[in-house]
């Protein structure tokens, strides 16, 4: 069952994935390494269906989709008009390197060498939860990542959600 309510201007789906946790995983010299346990808990029903794996658009880092998030990313996507060059150069750009991924028998997810290559990814890796996907880190380009400034994040806080009301 799929429940929907309107939320400023926004349609919210209430049977999105809503993930939780950041796990350090080893990555072999062929590519692959564990899925954390955590996240195998939170994602019981998808992990039959698989992944997608693709490019960030703001950092170098990987994201990695459960199948139900990335068809609605997709139809998303899809709404674009094609007939608007900028449309297609964008579409061109964000589906570049998408690779569906599945788990393998011991709960290994193989991440493709071109992705490996882009993301700067090496031995030691970080998967964050960004919500509804998981972003897959070369560690220490994660650490720089989430090495914030107090002050700087209250202010990004205040820009981003400052005008949301709360119930």
């Amino acid at each position: 069952m799929v429940f929907s309510f309107v939320y400023l201007h926004h349609s919210i789906d209430m049977s999105t994935v809503n993930l939780i946790g950041t796990h350090d995983c080893k990555v072999d010299t062929k590519g692959r390494f564990l899925f954390p346990s955590g996240f195998k808990g939170q994602l019981t029903e998808e992990l039959a269906d698989g992944f997608v794996v693709k490019r960030s658009i703001f950092r170098k880092c990987l994201e990695l989709y459960p199948m139900n998030e990335w068809n609605s990313e997709s139809e998303r996507i899809n709404r674009l008009n094609r007939f608007k060059q900028k449309n297609v150069d964008f579409i061109r750009k964000f589906m570049a390197g998408v690779r569906k991924v599945e788990l393998d028998g011991t709960g290994r997810l193989l991440i493709p060498r071109d992705l490996i290559k882009y993301s700067g990814i090496r031995k030691e890796i970080v998967l964050a939860s960004v919500v509804n996907k998981i972003e897959i880190w070369n560690k220490d380009e994660y650490e720089q990542a989430v090495d914030y400034d107090p002050d700087e994040f209250a202010g990004l806080a205040e820009e981003v959600m400052g005008d949301v009301e709360t119930e």
